[in-house]
């Protein structure tokens, strides 16, 4: 999957992808267990790391998740749909959309946003 689409782009919700980045190292999460990808959150800008070499469904998986995860963390007030979600809560709506729209896209990661309330701005 071409990442090249996701960068620069301008979220429901005013959210910013600012950045795609690919590792060939293996990631980790904040507990020290094996990370697919890693997002920085600053302000409403989200910069992605992402292992290389995932498939073509897992990595429309991952940033559909990445995404999700980030936009609720991100957000002062994140939609009651998202308030209570887990890092299992995210991977189940990830698959869950992909399943639904087919491999993210620009137009599909706002369908996500839009599908768990997140506003315009």
């Amino acid at each position: 999957m071409d990442a090249q689409p996701f960068i620069n782009l301008r979220l429901r919700g005013g959210f910013f992808i600012a950045a795609v980045d690919f590792s060939h190292e293996p990631l980790v999460d904040a507990l020290g267990r094996e990370a697919v990808a890693q997002t920085r959150i600053a302000g409403r800008e989200f910069r992605l790391l992402i292992r290389g070499g995932l498939g073509e469904e897992e990595m429309s998986i991952t940033l559909y998740h990445e995404i999700l995860e980030a936009a609720s963390v991100a957000s002062l007030k994140p939609p009651a749909s998202v308030m209570e979600f887990n890092e299992a809560d995210f991977e189940r709506a990830a698959r869950a959309a992909h399943n639904r729209w087919g491999n993210a896209s620009p137009p599909n990661l706002d369908r996500l946003l839009q599908f768990y309330g997140f506003g315009e701005q």
